[in-house]
């Protein structure tokens, strides 16, 4: 990526930091914004100036604003699936990558517990979880998705997320990635010795145990402040290749 190209899209998501409230300043947004583009701060003298900030402004408006528009809608189209026993033939059917960046976007809105995700907002969590994820397991397309979409449902219904990502991701998941997000929290449980052993013999018994607890270490991984991780185009993308190299 060139020096300029890496100007240009520090200049949009400190914009973005700022149109969301998440930073307030423009130098503290510019910081934020190199850390997660770069991994690192950048010298105050290659960020870019604040009147290139404020031309991004419209840009960031229009892309929110039409994403907001873009999720209720699916969101909608979803929830009709649910309650119509003639779903099939009524509603048209969603590509599932344009429904996962739908479910995804919003989760930069969603601020975790700084006690035990420092790392900030959900989205940032779950681009995080999913490079390690992809470090892990580059061809395992089921798994890197529940890696990119385990907490989605933090969206939508914060007292159960695991059931409110589900049910949105419905018929657009494998039986196997449902089964990852079913149970990455328990998982969780498991790792830190609190999960009862009728539980833990359930998850053992689980085909996919080995990736379940993979996964539930990247969730603990994935918290770092300031990790350089991709974008959700950027992962969607990568998942949807693999797709296309299995004949998808």
């Amino acid at each position: 990526m060139t020096e300029e190209k890496i100007r240009r899209r520090v200049a949009y998501e400190a914009a973005r930091l700022i149109y969301t409230q998440e930073e307030t300043g423009y130098f503290q947004a510019k910081q934020k914004a190199a850390r997660r583009i770069r991994g690192v701060g950048i010298h105050a003298g290659k960020l870019p100036g604040d009147g290139e900030i404020r031309k991004q402004i419209p840009a960031v408006v229009e892309a929110v604003e039409s994403l907001k528009r873009d999720h209720a809608l699916a969101l909608k189209k979803i929830s009709k699936k649910h309650s119509s026993k003639n779903a099939s033939s009524t509603n048209e059917p969603i590509d599932r990558f344009r429904l996962y960046e739908l479910l995804l976007f919003p989760l930069e809105n969603i601020k975790e517990d700084p006690k035990t995700h420092p790392e900030g907002d959900v989205l940032y969590h779950s681009l995080q979880v999913f490079e390690l994820a992809r470090d892990a397991l580059p061809y395992d397309e089921e798994f890197l998705l529940a890696a990119l979409l385990h907490d989605v449902g933090k969206a939508i219904d914060s007292r159960d997320h695991v059931a409110a990502g589900l049910e949105a991701l419905s018929g657009h998941i494998t039986p196997r990635t449902a089964w990852l997000i079913e149970h990455h929290t328990e998982a969780l449980s498991l790792r830190g010795g609190t999960l009862g052993a009728r539980s833990r013999r359930r998850l053992e018994a689980g085909e996919s145990f080995e990736e379940l607890m993979l996964l539930a270490e990247c969730d603990r991984q994935g918290r770092a402040v300031g990790r350089a991780v991709a974008d959700v185009p950027e992962a969607l993308a990568y998942i949807r290749g693999l797709a296309e190299t299995c004949g998808e």
